[in-house]
Formats: structure tokens, sequence, C-alpha cells
């Protein structure tokens, strides 16, 4: 990755095929929340085996996705930007001036996707993306460091110390409960105009907000910095796969405890100012010790199986996340809100994942029609030639 002849790297095309994962992922879990919008239909009537159906599809989801697919598009939004930035460090050119336009870029594409579903990332990703223009020239071991600090959630830890030390310390939240009830509302109610209004400033309030205090933020930017380094190190490149077999170990000997001391805190800890925060802590670490199974995995079943093959017909998909991830946005409030077809009040979560599968293969089988044709997909090219405006 470092030779000095190069003037671009070469895509790589496992990086595609998790972020389509990632992508796929987050349509599901968006697919059986509604979209941010928890109204369901009733369920009183309804045959044991649905009941059954509606559980282990919501717990299976959320065990395998929840806080992951998230972490993984992260985790390749970081090592994006390591590609983009050394492409034009190899021509001589600095691109964090750039990047710093193509996160306000961003920032309008996020509004946009605000504008139709409330629990987008993008603007988030937009915000928080700042600290790797900011760290992208310090060392790797710096980096490394600075994304631990990050991951173990440093406020939150302060905050359980503290009111473990201090039994009248009340840990501070953010009040949005008023933001999500008005958002609902006029999910439930409102018009196509009532719903974007209401999404574009209550909704990005309550939003952000629900992101600082879940422990997003910090989690988001140590996210950036691994991927960042993944892209110094080449370790998206099938010869350092030895790399990922130690990782690999290390996250399962990592997450099982993790996991267990989560389940069992309530168990043990009655102040809620010091169990909330600690649980942060401890869910968002057995959250990335999980995700770096799934990116592990994947890996190893890229570079290793036969299923490489099978794998590369998602890498379109992957090309158009950016596409992917705002027009299931629209799909879905139009699907499921009051000023579309509202069939929040028709579609259980079996359902739904139903629902949400079909789509992913609408949008699949369109991503696989476009790149034939294309080098990027719609919003990608938009992005891309706005980038180089100024």
């Amino acid at each position: 990755m470092q030779n000095t002849t190069m003037t671009k790297h070469p895509r790589v095309d496992v990086a595609d095929v998790l972020r389509g994962i990632a992508v796929m992922g987050i349509i599901l879990l968006h697919s059986i929340e509604h979209f941010n919008f928890y109204s369901y239909p009733d369920t009183a009537g309804q045959s044991e085996w649905l009941d059954f159906s509606d559980k282990a599809i919501w717990d299976g989801m959320f065990f395998l996705f929840g806080g992951k697919a998230y972490a993984v598009f992260a985790l390749l939004f970081g090592f994006s930007f390591f590609i983009q930035y050394d492409n034009q460090r190899l021509r001589g050119k600095d691109f964090r001036g750039r990047f710093c336009w193509r996160l306000f870029l961003l920032f309008l594409f996020g509004n946009l996707n605000a504008s139709f579903f409330t629990a987008e990332v993008l603007v988030l990703y937009s915000l928080v993306g700042f600290i790797l223009p900011l760290t992208c020239r310090l060392k790797d071991k710096w980096l490394l460091v600075l994304a631990c600090v990050l991951l173990i959630q440093p406020l939150p830890l302060y905050y359980a110390i503290r009111a473990a030390c201090d039994p009248a310390f009340v840990t501070p939240a953010v009040p949005t409960g008023h933001l999500w009830a008005q958002t609902f509302a006029v999910q439930q109610g409102g018009t196509f105009w009532e719903t974007v209004r209401v999404n574009l400033w209550e909704g990005q309030l309550a939003s952000l907000a629900w992101a600082w205090d879940n422990g997003r933020v910090f989690q988001t930017a140590a996210l950036f910095l691994f991927g960042l380094l993944i892209g110094r190190r080449g370790l998206f490149l099938k010869e350092n796969l030895k790399v990922w077999n130690k990782i690999l170990c290390g996250a399962l000997v990592a997450f099982f405890p993790l996991y267990g001391l989560g389940n069992m805190l309530p168990d043990f800890i009655s102040n809620p100012s010091v169990l909330t925060p600690l649980n942060l802590v401890v869910s968002s670490l057995y959250k990335f010790a999980f995700m770096l199974v799934l990116v592990s995995g994947g890996l190893m079943a890229f570079y290793r199986t036969r299923m490489q093959a099978f794998m590369s017909k998602i890498i379109p998909y992957g090309k158009m996340s950016l596409t992917n991830y705002i027009t299931q946005s629209i799909a879905g409030a139009m699907l499921y809100y009051n000023w579309g077809f509202s069939l929040h009040d028709d579609l259980g979560i079996t359902a739904s994942l139903l629902a949400g599968m079909a789509f992913f293969v609408l949008q699949f089988s369109f991503c696989k029609w476009w790149m034939k044709h294309h080098d990027h997909g719609p919003l990608e090219y938009v992005w891309k030639r706005a980038t180089w405006l100024k």
C-alpha cells in the first residue's frame, strides 16, 4: 500500500462486499422497525406460530445486525477516506480541505435523507467525519490509542465511576421525549410536508441527541479511525488475512464474556446512574467485538472459500451504498407513514421483514443493471462531481 510508484489504489472488492452486506442489514432492520415508526397491528388474535416468528425475527435480526451493520458501514467510511486521501497524496495533493467540502455535501445528502427518515446516520457522519482530516497525519500508534480511548466511551465511563462514588449524582441525558412524540404524531397522521418539516427539525434534534446519549458519537469516531488504520495497513488485502485470524480469535474471546456481563448488570446494579452508562460501555464493546467477527468472517469467506464468486455478486450493491441507503428511506417512509400507504397497522414484524427483503431484491436488481452501464451510482456520481466543483 506504500508503493510510491502508484498513482491510484486499485478498488478493493471485498470492501464493496462488506459495504453491501452492511446496507442490506440496515435496510432489513429499518423494515422491521417500520423506519423508526414503532406502530404495529394488534396481535391479540394472531396465531402462535406467527407470534414465534415475530419474536424470533426481531431478536435474531437485532442480535446479528443491531449496532453491527451500522458499525461496518462506519468502519468502511474511514477506509474510504484513506483511499481517497492517499490517492491524492500519491499525486502530490492534499485531500484534507477537499474532504471537508465533501463532508458538507454529505450533510446535505443527510438532510435529504432525514426529511424522510428520522434515524438516519449521514448527518452524524458529516459532523463526526471531521476527525479524519484532523488526525490523518498522526502515526499509527497514536491513531490506535485515540481510537481505543473513544471506543471505551470515556464520558459514559466517567459518569458510571462518578455515580458509583457519589450516590447523589444523576447521569445527565438530553430530554428528547417531546421531540419523538412530535415525530410519531406526524408519522401517524400528518401530511407529506408536515412530515418533512418535523423530520428536519424535531426529528434531527432527537436523532442526534439519541446518538449522543447512546454513545454513537464516540463509537462512530473510533470506527472511522479504525477504518483509516485498516487502509494504511492494507488489512483488506488477501496477503494480510493472517491478521484477521488473530482478530477473529480475540473478538470471539471478548464477545461472550462482555455479552454475558451486559445481561448480568441489571441483576447486580440498581442505581440507574451507574447502570445506564456502564451498560452503554459494555454493550458498545460487545457490539464492536461481534462486528469484528462479522468482518473477519466475511474476509475469510471471500478469500479462502469458494464463496468468492457468489459474494462478488453484491459488489454493485455495495458500490451504490449512498443511493441505496437514501432510496430505502424514501420507500420505507412511503410504505409505513401516514402520507404514504400507511401500512404500519397492516404489516407485522414477519411481513415487514419480507417487505424489506423484497425491496432489497429490487434495489439489488437495479444496481446490477445500472453498474453495467455506469461507473458510479446516481447519487455517488453527484457526490463525486460536486466534490471537485470548488
